[in-house]
């Protein structure tokens, strides 16, 4: 027959590590969130950085401004630009030679070929801009600029699209930062109880000269084996997940233009983020509670 203090030794142990797990799972759970919307963030800032890359300012020179001194000092205002990344220069018979490869069928090609003697097209001017939110401002920019016929760059349109993308990307760290509040949350909460149940430990450690520091120790210790042991489901779903993700979809999403980021090396960085969240979140619940608790009791 077992002896009622060993039962309640038996209950207490239980008890102990029932909420050890319950706060593990919490962790896990929150984890497993937050590796879906860091994904998720991640490609969408790669998708808005190819994006921002291909797109092009057009800069369509004048007809009376094809010295090639003219042209070189509107390509040096160009390239002085505040914004500008990269200025190329497309004379009038590459854009021509462009023009006519845009048709497929050799029939219309050649059907335009003697207006090459009498070319209608423009000198050019392509324009890569630094960051997507600068790409209206270059084109104002460049339309002041004297020699210059036409700009255009998307329009409006692409502001917009390229904005849409940096808000949702804003969102989704946002959410993250939430996530990750939650899970210190829920962490204290465990930990709090934990403390709850090991009350007497606490006091007789008071009672024989042990400092706040030593009392607080093994506390922090368990919050950041739980946040280990909550960041094991998480990483392993994660690498399983987006690789898998990545080799049935070939590595693009909708079309060629969203390419997804290589497994290798962003799954193994974004494992060790999720292993150093769950660290940190661990720690800082388990110091916030040990730390309140002890006041409290001072």
């Amino acid at each position: 027959m077992i002896s009622r203090p060993l039962k309640e030794g038996f209950r207490g142990v239980a008890r102990h590590w029932g909420m050890s797990i319950s706060a593990a799972i919490a962790v896990t759970i929150t984890l497993v969130m937050i590796s879906i919307f860091m994904i998720f963030s991640f490609n969408l800032e790669n998708f808005t950085k190819d994006i921002e890359s291909s797109l092009e300012i057009s800069v369509l020179v004048d007809y009376d401004y094809e010295s090639q001194e003219q042209i070189d000092r509107i390509s040096a205002e160009l390239n002085a630009i505040d914004g500008v990344a990269e200025v190329t220069f497309s004379d009038k018979e590459q854009e021509f030679d462009f023009y006519l490869n845009s048709f497929e069928n050799e029939t219309t090609r050649s059907a335009f070929e003697p207006f090459r003697d009498d070319n209608p097209m423009h000198n050019a001017f392509y324009l890569e801009a630094k960051a997507g939110n600068v790409i209206e401002s270059v084109a104002q920019q460049a339309k002041q600029i004297e020699g210059v016929d036409t700009v255009s760059y998307g329009g409006q349109s692409t502001i917009d699209l390229v904005g849409a993308m940096s808000s949702v990307r804003k969102i989704g760290f946002v959410i993250v930062i939430a996530m990750t509040f939650l899970a210190v949350m829920l962490i204290q909460n465990a930990i709090k109880l934990t403390i709850s149940s090991r009350k007497d430990e606490i006091t007789i450690m008071r009672n024989v000269g042990a400092t706040n520091r030593f009392i607080r120790s093994p506390f922090l210790i368990e919050g950041i084996i739980t946040g280990i042991l909550g960041s094991i489901i998480p990483v392993g779903l994660s690498i399983v997940s987006y690789t898998y993700l990545y080799k049935v979809t070939g590595g693009h999403m909708l079309s060629n233009m969203f390419n997804l980021l290589s497994p290798s090396p962003f799954i193994y960085r974004l494992s060790i983020a999720l292993v150093v969240i769950g660290v940190v979140v661990g720690y800082i619940g388990s110091w916030i509670s040990v730390t309140r608790y002890l006041r409290w009791k001072r």
